[in-house]
């Protein structure tokens, strides 16, 4: 099965809202092991959207569409699909049902043109109920196409895929795709593509994949089979050769992240933490604080941006800062140690450096950070050059200092 991506919004085009729905569908009908050649975005015109939707079946069995399903007279995404197909539209009463009872929720009263929302195509359809929304989606089969008509907003998209469209089409492959992921820290993804050139090299059936994700690297592994178990099977052998090769910079498995991992590891094994930051600015503690119930390992976060703050509450030497100065190992050092033992903490987690655009000279260039760990009463920095703007510096600084305690705390207990 051919299959193109079709977003709907003049916003889209515009560049006003990010299209994330065709990520996200992109990726999951790969997983189908459903092939997107296109994805095409078409602004609210009708002609246009009418030429659009003709071309795109022209080249693929299947067409996805996100948006224009709302009330309004430029949604027509339903009305152009209903005449491609040849198909008159009908009130659905459920689907009007439930339009009124998000209406009566919020406490207004539904306007005549939410109506609009509630017609279907009377034959060859099957119509997906929105729990998470007023406009419900649309399947239209006939003819040997089929289109999946979704909603705009993604916070409908995925749970309206997920429960209804993806297992209709899962019921249209003959075989079952199903992938593992394993997520890579602190290996770029051409080196981690040279690590494992091999072994994607010589698979067919699982497949391998790598993919490059801000601040780490992804590899796809992807089995098709009669069933999940017999693509599991399939894939467990791979999946071990890869962790072999990639050691400890295969952090997880899955749709997690790395300060998810990091959050499990503290309170697995009960170890409190307090972060002093400069240049982060604050990401770290906030990166932590993501994840329900770290209040049990958390104690405090200080951003020390001033050589004041960092002597004041961190105990920072006058000295070190005079003769280190503020970016320096030896500053790090006291800041992580600091930190932890004003907190009270088990582990004290520092950072500094120069974030940029301006402040760098010479000898210690915009992009040096300094990251400080005070762990099991030992204390260690260590030094790294990150490349792009200050936000990314600092995003960077943020995955290392992470991971790097990751590692402490998965591999030496």
């Amino acid at each position: 099965m051919r299959a193109e991506i079709l977003a709907v919004g003049t916003e889209l085009l515009l560049g006003d809202i990010l299209n994330t729905n065709a990520q996200y569908l992109a990726r999951e009908l790969a997983a189908l092991g459903i092939e997107v050649y296109y994805q095409t975005v078409v602004g609210d015109n009708p002609k246009r959207l009418e030429e659009t939707l003709y071309h795109a079946f022209s080249r693929a069995d299947l067409v996805i569409t996100t948006g224009g399903l709302g009330p309004t007279d430029d949604d027509l995404t339903k009305e152009t699909a209903a005449d491609y197909f040849g198909e008159k539209l009908v009130l659905d009463e459920k689907a009007l049902e439930q339009i009124q009872v998000i209406f009566n929720r919020m406490g207004k009263e539904m306007t005549q043109n939410n109506r609009k929302q509630a017609f279907v195509p009377e034959n060859n359809s099957v119509v997906m109920y929105n729990a998470n929304g007023t406009a419900p989606g649309i399947i239209i089969e006939k003819n040997g196409k089929i289109i999946i008509m979704l909603p705009g907003p993604p916070k409908e998209v995925v749970p309206m895929f997920e429960k209804q469209a993806k297992p209709y089409l899962a019921k249209k492959q003959e075989d079952t795709f199903i992938s593992r992921v394993l997520r890579v820290a602190s290996v770029g993804e051409s080196a981690m593509e040279a690590m494992v050139k091999d072994l994607i090299d010589a698979q067919s059936n699982p497949t391998i994949a790598p993919y490059a994700k801000e601040g780490e690297a992804l590899l796809r592994i992807t089995a098709k089979a009669k069933d999940e178990e017999e693509a599991n099977r399939l894939i467990d052998p791979i999946a071990v050769a890869l962790k072999a090769r990639l050691g400890k910079s295969v952090y997880a498995e899955g749709e997690t992240n790395m300060e998810t991992e990091v959050a499990k590891l503290l309170l697995a094994q009960k170890k409190t933490i307090a972060v002093a930051e400069s240049c982060t600015g604050g990401e770290i503690a906030s990166q932590l604080v993501r994840y329900p119930g770290i209040s049990e390992v958390f104690i405090e976060g200080c951003v020390t941006y001033s050589n004041e703050a960092k002597m004041k509450r961190l105990g920072v030497l006058a000295e070190t800062l005079v003769t280190c100065g503020a970016v320096s190992k030896e500053t790090a050092m006291e800041m992580a140690e600091g930190i932890a033992k004003t907190a009270g903490a088990d582990i004290g987690i520092a950072t500094t450096g120069v974030a940029g655009p301006e402040g760098g000279t010479e000898d210690k260039p915009v992009g040096l950070v300094y990251i400080g760990l005070y762990n099991k009463g030992t204390v260690e920095a260590k030094e790294f050059h990150f490349a792009g703007n200050r936000n990314k510096i600092r995003d960077r600084a943020t995955f290392q200092a992470l991971d790097w305690l990751r590692r402490k705390l998965q591999y030496e207990k």
